[in-house]
């Protein structure tokens, strides 16, 4: 008697575990918009080619006498053309975290200005360096 109660248990629950619900049960989870898009795309290029003119410039004003003002980025920028990519590609990288971090939490405004906010930031940098160098 008891091989025959535990028996019918298992089919019991072998038979529980192939009901599934319905696929409307449950409502869609809302999209999340896809974050390499066209805006963004061009907004990281822009970045970039903002982010190299930077490095060459400060490269430039550092053989011409000129010194690194950023606390941050004078340990790279002083070891020649390999720091300078060190720091520039971590530059780059911390940017383009953040503006990702905004995205994934949801703060797609914040990440689109904060995004514009960097290019603007590093367009200044550059020309204050052309202006320096000149």
């Amino acid at each position: 008697m008891k091989y025959l109660l535990l028996l019918f248990l298992l089919s019991v629950a072998m038979q529980a575990q192939s009901f599934t619900a319905g696929s409307s049960a449950l409502p869609d989870a809302p999209s999340q918009p896809p974050f390499l898009t066209v805006e963004n795309k061009v907004n990281f290029s822009i970045l970039a080619g903002l982010v190299a003119a930077d490095a060459i410039t400060t490269q430039r004003g550092l053989n011409q006498g000129l010194r690194e003002v950023n606390p941050i980025m004078r340990p790279f920028v002083t070891r020649g053309a390999a720091g300078e990519a060190a720091g520039s590609a971590l530059g780059f990288s911390a940017g383009v975290g953040v503006v990702y971090l905004l995205h994934r939490s949801h703060h797609y405004k914040a990440e689109r200005i904060t995004m514009r906010m960097i290019v603007a930031g590093e367009g200044g940098f550059v020309a204050n360096n052309i202006i320096a160098i000149r």
